[in-house]
């Protein structure tokens, strides 16, 4: 079992904290390259590996007339850009088979969403592409649950699986992070991130949409930290209140350089600790 393998410059797994973070969805190319290069300049200050993320697709909004995104065709387009005018390693979801093929030529991590951690076809093809695959545990598995999931992956010879904490549902419209679970499943022998800001997400909790305690976001993370995760997942975006998906649990992006740093300094105590 490979516990840590590189992503672009970085080895992820190795004591690293690597932060994915972008806008949930692609909203437009500018606002997209915006995010990513003030990102990249703030990762670069803190000397913290980055990956973009962001969504060419929402799947799975809760209302029919929700944005979704531009598209698998254009949004790759836009993440091409990202990766070759910014020089960043990008993340995006892939929702079904006939994606996989297209956005492993584009991405450099693909993404199974927490709904789809079980699909069992979506998993392999996803893992034989032999690009890192980052599965989300679905919000309806205990952390042990995802050990069948990383068979499923690694089935095609793939060792470059990622496990991605996003909370656990709590009762109606809410998400509770259980921290045992990072341990556990980085026992399956993958690295282990804890997305700090789907796990702010309260479910539906606006009717048509999903809310979100966004307050709670650097308390998670720095939790996540202290518990020793591989790598933290953050969505950002200039203006959460006006972002077209997922803007009540972001965080905004003039947050993300005070707490980062916080972040940084806190991983580096712990590594000091566990290494004396």
């Amino acid at each position: 079992m490979n516990s840590k393998f590189p992503i672009s410059n970085f080895i992820l797994g190795d004591g690293n904290l690597v932060m994915i973070a972008g806008p949930c969805v692609i909203e437009s190319a500018s606002a997209t390259l915006e995010v990513a290069r003030a990102l990249k300049e703030i990762s670069q200050q803190l000397s913290l590996p980055l990956i973009f993320k962001a969504s060419y697709d929402k799947a799975n909004r809760t209302s029919v007339t929700s944005f979704r995104g531009p598209g698998l065709r254009a949004g790759l387009e836009i993440l091409a850009r990202v990766r070759e005018e910014v020089g960043l390693p990008v993340l995006s979801d892939v929702h079904q088979v006939s994606e996989v093929e297209p956005a492993a030529a584009v991405l450099d991590v693909l993404q199974i969403p927490a709904f789809l951690c079980r699909q069992t076809d979506l998993v392999v093809a996803a893992a034989q592409t032999g690009k890192p695959v980052n599965i989300k545990k679905g919000q309806f598995l205990a952390p042990w649950d995802m050990a069948p999931v990383v068979e499923k992956a690694r089935s095609s010879g793939n060792e470059k699986i990622i496990l991605t904490e996003r909370g656990a549902s709590f009762g109606y419209n809410n998400l509770v992070v259980d921290f045992r679970s990072l341990p556990l499943m980085r026992s399956l022998g993958c690295p282990v991130v804890l997305d700090v800001t789907h796990s702010v997400q309260l479910p539906g909790g606006q009717g048509t949409c999903s809310g979100g305690q966004r307050e709670f976001i650097p308390h998670l993370a720095r939790a996540g930290v202290a518990v020793g995760v591989d790598g933290l997942f953050m969505e950002v975006h200039p203006d959460p209140d006006a972002a077209k998906c997922d803007g009540p649990n972001s965080l905004p992006l003039k947050e993300v350089m005070p707490l980062w740093r916080e972040l940084k300094t806190l991983h580096v105590v712990i590594q000091q600790e566990e290494n004396s």
